[in-house]
Formats: structure tokens, C-alpha cells, sequence
């Protein structure tokens, strides 16, 4: 399933991501996960993100579009691909908080892109993109964003109603839901184990014949090493 996660910030899309990266691994199924796209990028050193954070806005606006194109062969040459964020989120944070002193997002993002990023990505026809729209109570945002503070915030407390609803209005804008492959998660209230265990409910009429034989695979709780025997694969 090439999966392309969004919601705003506390949502739980890293959480829920990092699950099912492991219900894969745990599958010996090869992922690509790429959870670097709110600014800074996550997956650049400690240094590297504080100084991020002052780039121009000119350089972080080039930086980000070339990532965000480069993904567009990501989904389409990977097949477990676990993506957060991506243009959605780009295109909401750069609207609100782009010329906001202080937040690292920047303005005059090029909306028309949107659009066009999802277009590539429809004209691989592929079976099982599937866009993953997270959300919570407005309550739930604001207790994670006190019990557990990311380093880098991007959200303001007072622009959560707003933030939630430009979200699910770029989600039903997207072209990527047009065939159906849109589901909504709610994780108020939910653990993260409750939350995967929807997500593949939810996504189990929208997956390959492949991917739903994988699932229905027994899998071992302890770790193990695959075998085969006369022909017969074994996991022992």
C-alpha cells in the first residue's frame, strides 16, 4: 500500500506511520518511509535542523519543492511507501504561516503545484495509493501539544479549528480521492494500536490481492527466519 498520510500537527500520523512500518517489517516487507517534510526536516542532524529553521525563505521554498517532487518517483517506484505531509501539508502551513515572524514556513508557496504532483502520481495507475486523512478533537490536539511538545512547533493552539478544517478542505480537493482510496482516522480517545488496527480495516477493500495475502499471513510474535521445506515456506 503506497500510503500518503495528512493531518495536522499531533494528529498522530508518526505515531500510526512508525506502527505500520513495523506491521511490515515484522512481514519482511521492504518499506519507505519518509517523515521529513514539515520544516525542519526530521531527518537532518540537530544541528543541521536548528540552522534550517533561518534559512531564507527563498532557499527553504526550493528545498522543499524539490523534495516534494522527488517523492512523486517515491510513490511510484515503492510499494510499501509511508509518507507524511507531503504537499498537503506544505500548502496549508505556508498559507497561515508563512509570514508569521518567528515560524520557519514561508510564503508564496506555488499552489498550482498541488494539483500537478498528484497528476504524476495518478498517471503511474497505480492500484493502492491511498491518501490517510488524521484528525482529532480539538481538546486532544491541545493536551498532546502540553503532555508532549515537539521540538520544532509549528501549530499555534489558537489556529487548531482553522488548521483542522483547511486540512480536510485540501483533502477534498485532492485528486488523489477521486477513485475512492481517501480514508479518515480519528485517534481522539484511540491508542495508536486501536488506530492501526482501523487504518487496516479501513484500507483492506482498497489494497492489491498481494498486499491482503500478506495480511491474512500468520507471522510469528517472536523473531524468525523464513525456510522453505519441500518447497513449503516456513517461518521458524
Amino acid at each position: 500500500m503506497r500510503s500518503i498520510f495528512v493531518g495536522i500537527e499531533y494528529a498522530g500520523k508518526s505515531t500510526l506511520i512508525d506502527l505500520l512500518d513495523a506491521y511490515y517489517q515484522k512481514r519482511r516487507r521492504r518499506t519507505h518511509l519518509d517523515d521529513h517534510f514539515t520544516i525542519p526536516d526530521a531527518s537532518l542532524s540537530p544541528v543541521s535542523r536548528a540552522q534550517y529553521v533561518h534559512y531564507p525563505d527563498d532557499v527553504k521554498e526550493r528545498m522543499q519543492r524539490m523534495q516534494l517532487h522527488y517523492h512523486v518517483e517515491v510513490i511510484r517506484n515503492y510499494p510499501h511507501t509511508l509518507i507524511a505531509g507531503w504537499h498537503i501539508e506544505e500548502a496549508v502551513y505556508c498559507d497561515v504561516y508563512g509570514n508569521v515572524a518567528g515560524n520557519p514556513y514561508y510564503p508564496n508557496y506555488i499552489y498550482h503545484n498541488q494539483r500537478h504532483y498528484e497528476v504524476l502520481v495518478m498517471e503511474a495507475r497505480l492500484p493502492d495509493v491511498v491518501l490517510i486523512h488524521l484528525t482529532a478533537d480539538d481538546e486532544a490536539i491541545r493536551e498532546r501539544m502540553r503532555t508532549d511538545p515537539h521540538e520544532y512547533q509549528i501549530i499555534d493552539e489558537k489556529d487548531i479549528p482553522d488548521l483542522k478544517k483547511r486540512f480536510e478542505d485540501e483533502v477534498d480537493r485532492s485528486l488523489l480521492t477521486r477513485n475512492g482510496h481517501l480514508i479518515t482516522l480519528d485517534t481522539t480517545e484511540k491508542s495508536p494500536e486501536e488506530s492501526l488496527d482501523e487504518l487496516l480495516l479501513k484500507t483492506d477493500p482498497l489494497v492489491t490481492d498481494g498486499e491482503l495475502a500478506m495480511r491474512a499471513m500468520p507471522v510469528p510474535e517472536e523473531d524468525y527466519e523464513v525456510r522453505y521445506e519441500n518447497g513449503v515456506r516456513t517461518m521458524g
